[in-house]
């Protein structure tokens, strides 16, 4: 019988008892019930959340460059203080961000829409910016314009689908910020760990299915029931499911179940312990975490690790992974949102990496107090750090008055900084 005759059958003659997760509805819509997304795999969903929730966590800061070589705060334009406070009605920034790791780490690109009359004359810009909006990856298609049908050849077209209204709308490049993972075969598109890595994704998933149905069962193991006699198809079916429910499930656990005379009942199965499924999974969800960047300890594996162990994995985490991903995020938005102006004036934006790095108390005003005393930081720029405000007198270098520079090393002793006396050597 075919699928749309059973499908017809079953609606006209009970219409509630329709069963929607049936192997055959699913497979006619097109649904693999046995290949579940790659986002309920465990390791898969948390290497996205530390990724996401990093980039969040990293506050965006407008800067200039000053004639001594240095960096200070700059009052942001309206562009720059919309994304560093609100990018738009609806989002914070921290969500924002995240939003916008999420789709980039998913999808492999993620695009940023700016809300605005955005114009771009030869020299210079003149715009106005109203927000940032992410947009959705998977209903984002880029188009390249490689014979300048459109204008300049090279150009990029963003082409959006709203999921919500079906309407269409295509931005040129410069009104979308694009950002993309490290790997890419053109330069314009990035690549998802998903894809790459699609086939281990799947196992993890099967072996996080095969134990909720181990769950599901009550741990109980797979049987063969054992009769005399022959049965036709049908009765054999009523047979296993009678069986079926009465043996498997947590409401089963520890039941007794009587067997009529002729028939036995032998449980068959192996032991988890001896597929080594537990030593496998671990070696698949440590090779799906290193594909992202991720390291043990992120993903709640602390066989090998000590506290001082996973401060340096922090470390190694901030330069091997999100080093590269902040770099990349500022050089897309500085390059989307600087006016010729602002680029000859030294001005950029930059996340303040440091706030990964926050240690306890104590080890934070150690190293304030050792920067502050080394005429590194002034006081009240280490007072800044710790929330608070700035005192009369702290904005000058401090520093040891016995620290003098080496070539003047043993002046007040008459000896030059070389060894020599301080008369050229001449002695009375």
């Amino acid at each position: 019988m075919g699928f749309l005759k059973w499908l017809k059958n079953q609606i006209s003659a009970e219409p509630e008892t329709v069963d929607l997760n049936d192997a055959r509805l699913l497979e006619w819509l097109g649904i693999d019930p046995e290949k579940p997304e790659a986002i309920s795999e465990t390791t898969y969903f948390t290497c996205l959340k530390v990724l996401s929730e990093t980039m969040g966590k990293l506050p965006l800061r407008y800067l200039r460059e000053d004639p001594q070589g240095g960096r200070v705060r700059e009052p942001p334009t309206p562009a720059g203080a919309l994304l560093m406070t609100r990018p738009n009605s609806a989002m914070t920034p921290a969500v924002f961000w995240s939003t916008v790791e999420a789709n980039c780490e998913h999808y492999g690109n993620s695009y940023v829409w700016i809300q605005g009359a955005f114009k771009r004359k030869r020299y210079g810009g003149d715009y106005t910016i109203k927000g940032f909006w992410p947009m959705r990856s998977d209903c984002v298609t880029v188009t390249m314009d490689d014979a300048g049908i459109f204008g300049e050849a090279g150009q990029l077209y963003y082409n959006y689908s709203d999921p919500h209204t079906g309407a269409q709308m295509v931005f040129k490049q410069h009104e979308v910020m694009h950002f993309k993972t490290w790997l890419t075969w053109d330069g314009v598109m990035g690549k998802s760990v998903r894809d790459i890595l699609r086939t281990s994704l799947i196992g993890a998933g099967q072996a996080q299915k095969y134990l909720e149905k181990l769950y599901e069962s009550g741990l109980t193991a797979s049987s063969v029931l054992q009769y005399t006699g022959d049965l036709d198809n049908q009765k054999r079916t009523k047979l296993q499911k009678m069986y079926n429910d009465l043996l498997t499930g947590a409401k089963n656990a520890g039941k007794v179940v009587a067997l009529p005379v002729g028939m036995t009942l032998q449980p068959i199965g192996y032991k988890l312990a001896d597929a080594q499924f537990l030593e496998l999974r671990k070696y698949g969800a440590l090779q799906i975490a290193a594909a992202f960047g991720i390291k043990p300890n992120q993903i709640n594996d602390y066989e090998k690790s000590s506290y001082a162990n996973s401060e340096a994995q922090q470390l190694a985490f901030l330069v091997d992974t999100m080093l590269y991903r902040i770099t990349a995020y500022e050089q897309e938005i500085n390059s989307k949102l600087l006016s010729r102006q602002e680029i000859e004036k030294g001005c950029f934006f930059k996340f303040n990496e440091k706030v990964l790095l926050r240690a306890d108390s104590a080890a934070q005003i150690s190293a304030i107090t050792t920067a502050v005393q080394n005429g590194i930081y002034t006081p009240n720029e280490g007072r800044h750090y710790l929330d608070l405000p700035g005192k009369e007198g702290g904005d000058q270098l401090i520093v040891n008055g016995n620290y003098v520079p080496l070539t003047a090393v043993g002046a007040a002793y008459g000896i030059s900084g070389e060894g020599g006396s301080g008369n050229d050597g001449n002695q009375d």
